[in-house]
């Protein structure tokens, strides 16, 4: 940024100095709220399909933004991406992208795969670039370590995509809390209707043509060579462990943020977790370890707090599983948004919302309270978590605040991922035993490992594909 600045610098001074030091406001130019071309965050988008497409859209309309480079290993996803923006240079190796252009890259998009998010965002990182990165933020405990500590040690501007980071939601919430309305929260809940994907199942045994569109090895990246198969990409990559981290990795971020926000909930000290079985016929369990479980219900337990009065157990599941009903809650009430909920339990009161921290209310619902508006809302909310990120970037950083800086969405997403080693020990299978069932794991958060059951720390940190490996030192 600062090389590019420099340049900037230099030429508004010589293009004053061509004028005769004839200078015209800006606001002449372009009328109130006008950003010169040359004052636009330079953006590059690495995984320009699907939710990167409306990413990157989202970051051009806020008006601050030129999506300058577009990058992804399948022009069949890119296709969209590249017609709206035809005059972004476009690549399908992030590394040949970053070695060729990074002089004239400001910030830079993360989204694709969720195991190659750290390596992604970690080597713009190490350019000086600021960055926006999918949830969650990365597939292993030790990455999402090492994205939060590269933050202030590169000194970029972060954010997570949990776009319900920014919504009035929380906010409201937090202010409630804050009043004293819900009493002493000690007990949250929060469910989803995922996965819509197939989970529990053996990986196939026919493997596939690839698809000439796709470059398959650098879509794998980090992960173990396998051959292709059909229809994992370019979403059903979720419900495997090498490539996604199931249901509680896709909408995990978008749920715990509300508690997490709220009550200030940082690492959790320990977790327990019961998963679903298959049957491959009516007598007989599936045993399926490279899949995600179909069903699971995570329990965590997090340490007092500077906004606790005690430990908080906060219960996750998935697949259809839900809590029961608040009795405030009247029988017709939707709970939650049908398939997805928060629930927090206080010693005075509860609180339910959907999905990004939506229809935020007191129950019953019937209950009104009015409390002062005490923190300043995103403008567009949930939509304008994108525009945010990009105005905190052009200020620069530790300039403007964000709703999901990684030194926030780092430890979150460690908690998720915390989570998931439960679920993968519960689904573990040892001579012919399931030992990780009935186990609570007790968590050493200084050295990021698992004091009572071993076998699960190999997911802490995994086993890079050699010459994909991720090298840094905290």
């Amino acid at each position: 940024m600062s090389e590019h600045n420099s340049r900037r610098t230099f030429l508004k001074h010589a293009a004053v100095a061509a004028a005769g030091f004839s200078i015209v406001p800006r606001h002449v130019l372009g009328g109130t709220g006008f950003v010169a071309p040359s004052d636009k965050l330079q953006v590059a988008g690495i995984g320009v399909g699907g939710k990167g497409e409306s990413d990157i859209k989202a970051f051009h309309d806020s008006g601050k933004a030129n999506i300058a480079f577009l990058c992804d290993v399948d022009d069949r996803r890119a296709a969209n991406s590249v017609k709206r923006f035809p005059k972004a240079k476009y690549y399908k190796d992030y590394r040949e992208m970053l070695d060729k252009e990074h002089k004239h890259i400001d910030a830079v998009s993360v989204s694709g795969p969720d195991h190659n998010h750290a390596i992604h965002a970690l080597a713009a990182m190490q350019l000086g670039k600021h960055v926006y990165v999918q949830k969650p933020l990365t597939h292993d405990i030790w990455e999402a370590r090492v994205l939060t500590h590269a933050a202030k040690k590169y000194k970029v501007v972060t954010q997570m995509g949990n776009q319900g980071a920014s919504n009035d939601g929380p906010r409201q919430i937090r202010e409630w809390y804050e009043a004293g309305l819900i009493g002493d929260v000690h007990t949250v809940y929060c469910w989803t209707d995922r996965p819509v994907w197939p989970q529990g199942i053996p990986w196939p045994a026919q493997k596939a043509e690839v698809p000439k569109e796709l470059d398959w090895d650098l879509w794998l990246g980090t992960a173990p060579q396998k051959d292709y198969i059909e229809k994992l990409v370019p979403f059903n990559w979720r419900g495997w462990w090498d490539y996604g981290t199931g249901a509680l990795g896709d909408m995990g971020c978008h749920l715990l943020e509300v508690p997490f926000s709220v009550l200030g909930l940082n690492y959790l000290q320990d977790v327990q977790a019961s998963v679903g079985s298959v049957y491959v016929d009516e007598f007989k369990r599936g045993y399926f370890p490279e899949s995600c479980p179909p069903s699971s219900h995570a329990t965590m337990t997090f340490p007092k707090g500077s906004r606790t009065s005690g430990p908080v157990t906060l219960h996750w599941m998935d697949g259809g599983i839900q809590p029961a009903r608040p009795e405030e809650l009247e029988p017709n009430e939707i709970f939650g948004d049908g398939g997805n909920g928060i629930l927090m339990v206080g010693t005075k009161g509860k609180v339910l919302a959907d999905t990004y921290g939506d229809r935020a209310r007191l129950l019953p619902t019937t209950r009104k309270e009015n409390v002062a508006m005490k923190y300043a809302r995103v403008p567009g909310g949930a939509s304008g978590h994108y525009a945010q990120w990009v105005e905190a970037c052009i200020a620069g950083y530790g300039k403007k605040e964000v709703s999901a800086p990684f030194e926030i969405s780092g430890p979150l997403t460690e908690a998720l991922l915390m989570a998931n080693l439960a679920i993968r020990g519960a689904d573990l299978k040892i001579d012919g035993k399931y030992p990780g069932r009935n186990l609570k794991l007790l968590w050493d958060n200084d050295n990021m490992k698992v004091t009572n059951f071993d076998i699960v720390n190999q997911f802490v940190k995994r086993q890079y594909r050699p010459g994909w490996e991720i090298n840094y030192s905290f």
